[in-house]
């Protein structure tokens, strides 16, 4: 009311004032819309009085916090304490209340620090850690105009509380933005002695310590960082700093730790390292493609394997190309034994640059680097096998691909393996001139290898040298059955054709011979070049049985009998009697029976004209009296009856005359026919 009457007078003397008193009052009293109107026409007048404008600035100030302004709060009292601090200081003191006070410092503090970061102007952030900056960031952050005012505003602040620490910072990095960066130091020096574990601090003191060029002084600093363990507090301190000293923090770090990891390869210097590379990598803006690289392999070295990979995706992120970083983390998979992570990376790193993995690949333990050439070639036989079956050679992993695997592989390790895998991606493109070649240059003219052997016979059948490629496909035909059907996708149609006549030409003329060792051979590689032929399959059959592997001769005659819908009966019934003596051999005897039954009941005299033969009518009827006998037992009468039928034709054993009488009475209350 005292300053109503007053400013109702006529006297306007003290007009100013009194408006900046009553917009006090009427602030204190919560009225924020009469106090704001009465700081407005303080600050806004045509001859504006110094001491009541800073009343109002500091006031309307205070009205803006409220209102979520707290950077044009900052600017108001910016612009007060370059009209007069000590005055500055007064008005606090006198009209902000305790309550209200340390809101403002504080706010006073986090914009200040924000205008000297450049973090208000996203248009011409200097530090806001991105890879590229322009040349106008870097003009600001050499010369920051706001800075001055920061200044004040930490001076202000500083007088308001000696005692927070986090002021005398801020004063420090304005001064350090003015140029004045030997005060600055003193500051921080002071602010150190009282606190010497304050991680900020030491960061900025390290950084002024490398500025004046005390290399030492700054290592040290550095280092007592490191032990503290509070590497954050780097990226408010680059963001204050200019690039240059940014670069000279980056270049010092980097090389500090090259230095650490030359001498001692401990836990304790390979962390030392990874906290200087850090470093570094903070100050290149959080992208520095060779710290990253070598920060991910010390990593690596202490077992951190998903830090590690972390790093190396950050370099991949940028530079997908980039070969170290492709094969550093392929090396990572490698040791948690993740083998398609570490294929992947790895072929991806050959197709880049070939030259610069092979090295790496060879420094690896002797161990190591069989696990990868092992990996390598299993996914490369894997890929090729599947490109040839379904003749996709434009595939998702083409060929060429292929080829810059397999050369890679047999520079690695000069294993045969290496070279067939190198020699059969070579002909699957076509260059079957240059795969003899290699062939040649890797296992002479005459290969004593059997899988080299294989594939010169199948580059000769070219040449239509049918006869001389039909002995070493056989050899390959009996050591991997598998790799005999791979090679085969090399001959057309017609040559696996002459190909298949002749093995079996030559398997039959070694069976006579009693050769069944070396004739399964033959028939095997008939067996595949003729896809499964069932005259073939006959053929090798007979072959397992004189070698008495009846397993597999089974499996034949499945096959056989499996396609016999356009055979003669009379040949059906010779598949069948076959199939039941190799169940017999197997001591599978009900089955054996079924087989016997089918070939009586397709041709009769053939049947018993082979069972004659073998395994001869008496043997055989014994078999059919156990398996009728079992039957009975289980009162399966028809089935009984059926066997006890059936084995009568082949002989008229007195046993099995004696069950079908004893059939006829068990049965003679129903009809079995």
């Amino acid at each position: 009311d005292m300053c109503e009457q007053l400013l109702a007078a006529e006297q306007s003397t003290y007009h100013n004032t009194l408006l900046a008193l009553r917009g006090f009052c009427s602030l204190h009293s919560q009225d924020h819309q009469g106090a704001l109107q009465d700081f407005q026409r303080v600050i806004e007048h045509e001859s504006p009085h110094p001491s009541s404008c800073i009343k109002a600035l500091c006031g309307r100030g205070l009205i803006r916090i409220s209102g979520g302004s707290n950077y044009l709060t900052a600017l108001d009292y910016i612009t007060a304490c370059q009209l007069k601090l000590d005055e500055t200081i007064f008005t606090i003191k006198s009209y902000v209340p305790w309550n209200q006070r340390g809101l403002l410092l504080k706010v006073l503090q986090e914009e200040g620090q924000m205008m000297l970061q450049k973090k208000r102007y996203p248009g011409g952030s200097s530090v806001s850690f991105q890879k590229k900056q322009t040349e106008l960031c870097t003009s600001l952050t050499l010369k920051s105009r706001d800075a001055p005012g920061v200044f004040q505003l930490a001076s202000l602040l500083v007088e308001l509380d000696s005692s927070d620490e986090a002021s005398r910072i801020l004063c420090a990095d304005a001064l350090y933005q003015m140029g004045r960066g030997e005060e600055a130091h003193e500051m921080l020096s002071l602010a150190l002695s009282r606190n010497p574990q304050r991680a900020p601090v030491l960061a900025r003191l390290a950084l002024l310590q490398l500025k004046r060029g005390s290399v030492y002084d700054g290592n040290q600093l550095l280092r007592r960082l490191i032990r503290i363990g509070d590497s954050s507090c780097l990226l408010p301190v680059l963001d204050i700093f200019q690039e240059e000293d940014r670069k000279l923090l980056q270049s010092h770090c980097r090389w500090r730790a090259l230095a650490i990891l030359k001498g001692k390869q401990e836990a304790a210097a390979i962390k030392e390292a990874i906290a200087h590379l850090s470093f570094a990598i903070f100050a290149a803006g959080g992208y520095a493609e060779d710290c990253l690289l070598t920060r991910a392999r010390c990593y690596g070295r202490l077992g951190q394997m998903k830090t590690a990979i972390f790093d190396f995706n950050a370099v991949l992120k940028e530079d997908p190309r980039n070969v170290q970083a492709l094969s550093g983390r392929g090396f990572v998979h490698l040791a948690l034994k993740q083998q398609k992570e570490a294929v992947q990376d790895l072929i991806s790193a050959l197709k880049v640059e070939a030259g610069a993995v092979i090295p790496a690949i060879l420094s690896l333990k002797p161990e190591a680097q069989g696990l990868v050439t092992g990996w390598l070639l299993q996914h490369g036989r894997a890929t090729l096998s599947e490109l040839m079956a379904t003749k996709d050679l434009q595939g998702e992993e083409t060929l060429g691909d292929l080829l810059t695997m397999a050369k890679a592989l047999t520079k690695i390790c000069r294993a045969a393996q290496h070279h067939i895998f190198y020699t059969d991606v070579l002909m699957a493109n076509g260059e079957h001139q240059e795969a003899l070649k290699h062939l040649q240059e890797a296992f002479g003219h005459c290969p004593a290898e059997d899988f080299a052997r294989a594939r010169l016979a199948v580059l000769q059948l070219q040449s239509r040298n049918v006869a001389g490629a039909a002995a070493p496909l056989s050899v390959l035909a009996r050591r991997d059955e598998k790799d005999l059907a791979f090679l085969l996708n090399f001959v057309d149609t017609k040559k696996q054709q002459h190909l298949a006549q002749a093995a079996a030409q030559e398997g039959k003329v070694l069976m006579k011979g009693r050769n069944h060792q070396q004739a399964l051979g033959y028939h095997s590689l008939a067996v595949l070049a003729s896809r499964a032929n069932p005259r073939y399959l006959r053929h090798r059959a007979a072959c397992l049985m004189h070698l008495k592997k009846y397993e597999k001769a089974l499996k034949d005659m499945e096959k056989v009998i499996q396609g016999h819908g356009c055979n003669s009966p009379k040949t059906q019934a010779g598949d069948h009697c076959c199939q039941g003596f190799l169940l017999l051999a197997l001591a599978r005897e009900e089955a054996a029976v079924q087989h016997y039954m089918q070939a009586l009941q397709l041709d009769e005299p053939l049947a018993l004209g082979t069972i004659s033969e073998c395994p001869g009518r008496e043997s055989l009827t014994q078999t059919f009296h156990k398996i009728a006998q079992s039957n009975f037992e289980r009162q399966r009468y028809e089935e009984a009856w059926k066997i006890t039928d059936y084995g009568l034709k082949i002989d008229k054993s007195s046993e099995l005359q004696k069950l079908k009488a004893r059939l006829k009475r068990e049965a003679s209350s129903c009809s079995i026919h």
